[in-house]
Parts: structure tokens; sequence; C-alpha cells
């Protein structure tokens, strides 16, 4: 377990820095050494993601779609206050992994399946089905894969920029 102070030594960022981005992720906030090893992989896939020139908004707005999918998958099996963050870290199946929440949608992302009508948790059902309140998953997904894709792309072409910048600053300052 980590404390914030530690979250921002390890990110090379500051605690003010770090506590913004949990007001605008609207991400749980803990005392002490209260943030676990999955919090502080969700704040470095942002920090990576915003060295890739991902714009914050497009973060939040990729996030909250994250999210919606989540609930409309019956995604949030524990009482974790961070269940929607636990599955950041893991390595395996990263093609299945949704970019910010880290979660296995058991699909390719490439893919256009999507296995509906799983609940994972003891809720009770609801009074109408999601397609008759207006929240279709299968339009959320293809939603968040229009903008994982176009991320993607963004990402890809930054990439020649940020290997120069880096083979630049290794030149200026020196190995270390």
């Amino acid at each position: 377990m980590h404390t914030l102070t530690d979250l921002a030594r390890t990110l090379n960022r500051s605690t003010v820095y770090l506590a913004g981005l949990q007001t605008r992720f609207e991400l749980p906030v803990f005392a002490g050494a209260g943030y676990s090893k999955s919090y502080l992989s969700f704040l470095t896939t942002l920090v990576h993601l915003r060295t890739l020139a991902v714009t914050e908004e497009k973060l939040k707005e990729l996030w909250n779609i994250e999210k919606k999918l989540l609930h409309l998958l019956h995604a949030e099996t524990s009482i974790s206050s961070t269940w929607f963050l636990d599955s950041c870290g893991c390595e395996s199946n990263p093609n299945r992994r949704l970019l910010l929440s880290n979660y296995d949608l058991g699909v390719d992302l490439n893919s256009r399946d999507l296995q509906l009508g799983l609940d994972f948790t003891d809720a009770p059902a609801e009074l109408f089905p999601g397609q008759e309140m207006g929240e279709d998953v299968l339009r959320v997904f293809n939603d968040y894969r229009r903008l994982y894709f176009d991320l993607s792309a963004k990402m890809r072409a930054e990439l020649p920029h940020v290997r120069a910048a880096l083979s630049w600053a290794k030149t200026r300052i020196g190995k270390k």
C-alpha cells in the first residue's frame, strides 16, 4: 500500500497534481497508506497517456464511457470502493482489456461481439430492461471503441516525437 506522497514520488508529479486527478476523475481519496498497487497503475496509465499528448478531456470522456460500460455489464462484483480500478496492472490479454480500468471484457476490442446479460451482482432486478431505459450496452461499447481507436491512432502518431524527444534529451543531459 502507498501514501499519496509515495504515488507522487513514483510518478514524478506533485501531490497537488494527483489530488486534481482524483477530483477530476472522481477517484476515492484515502488517508495514509491507503492506495493500492492497482490505484498506482491507474494513475501511471493517466500520466503515460498525457505524455503521449492525449488530452485530459478525452481521458475523462473515455473514463466516463468505461464506467458506464462496466455498470451495464454488472462488473461491480466486489464491495471495494476501488472495484473499477482493481484490474489495473494486470498484463494478461491486453487486447481484451479496457484502456483505463484495464477490465477484461472477455472479447478482443476489435471484435464486434460482446456477451450480454451477465450479471455478477446480487442487486435487485431493474423495473425495466436497460434497452427500454435507453442504455444499450452495444451502443456504449461502440462509443468506447470509436474513442479508443481514435486515441490509439493519435498515440501511434505521437510515438516518433516522444522517441525523438527522449533521444534529444539523452544527448542534452547525459545518461544516468
